[in-house]
């Protein structure tokens, strides 16, 4: 089956608004095996991946969870919005990273600058990488880096990030990017969108090459 759209529930759609608990990962180059470990990689489904996310830092050997681990913490539980340093997601291609991440319930990623491949992961699943500034990062990280949970709202028309103190952080998307994520499709669902112009180019030229076209060429031997 063609997948047209991001996986997401009825109560999942686009919106102009994210709003919910915001959590900090600490770190430079959290790479893909740290939040989606190697040998959780036994499936291809994109649901049930939950505990897997940063399960080596989250659980001891005996499955337990380490209560120091910020999404272990008291409130962060239900974080929607996570808070990286620069080059987050670097590593492996592994898009199961992306997967982990929605299923626990992250939206939206804040980071100076992600893994290319982990980014385009990111678009094609409905989650949201934003790029800030380094001084607006340090602003973020040190409003939200706390023992107890903070709210923060992005607003994806606008691009914006209000962190709950009067300001608005100024956050980096790419046009094309932001037009995907907003209209809830992959790359077949947004190339399917152009199908009648598909069709009419392939129409016109056959028309013009007609010895390029298989049928064609079947019919006339």
């Amino acid at each position: 089956m063609l997948r047209t759209g991001f996986p997401q529930s009825d109560e999942d759609q686009p919106d102009s608004t994210i709003h919910g608990i915001c959590a900090v990962i600490p770190g430079i180059n959290v790479d893909t095996d740290a939040i989606y470990p190697k040998q959780f990689l036994k499936t291809i489904k994109r649901t049930g991946l939950e505990n897997a996310l940063f399960a080596d830092q989250r659980f001891d050997s005996d499955g337990r969870p380490q209560p120091d681990f910020i999404l272990n913490r008291p409130g962060f539980r239900d974080a929607k919005i996570l808070i990286g340093e620069y080059n987050f997601g670097c590593g492996s291609s592994r898009e199961h990273a992306v997967w982990a991440l929605k299923d626990f319930g992250i939206c939206a990623l804040i980071s100076t600058q992600f893994g290319s491949i982990f980014h385009n992961n990111c678009i094609k699943n409905g989650l949201w990488p934003l790029t800030v500034s380094q001084h607006d990062l340090d602003v973020l990280i040190g409003r939200y880096a706390t023992e107890k949970p903070n709210r923060i709202t992005v607003n994806t028309d606008a691009l914006q990030i209000f962190p709950g103190d009067g300001t608005a952080i100024r956050a980096g998307l790419s046009s094309s990017d932001h037009a995907q994520l907003k209209s809830g499709l992959d790359e077949i669902g947004l190339t399917l969108q152009k199908a009648d112009q598909i069709a009419q180019f392939e129409t016109g030229y056959v028309q013009m090459f007609p010895w390029l076209d298989s049928a064609h060429s079947r019919v006339a031997e």
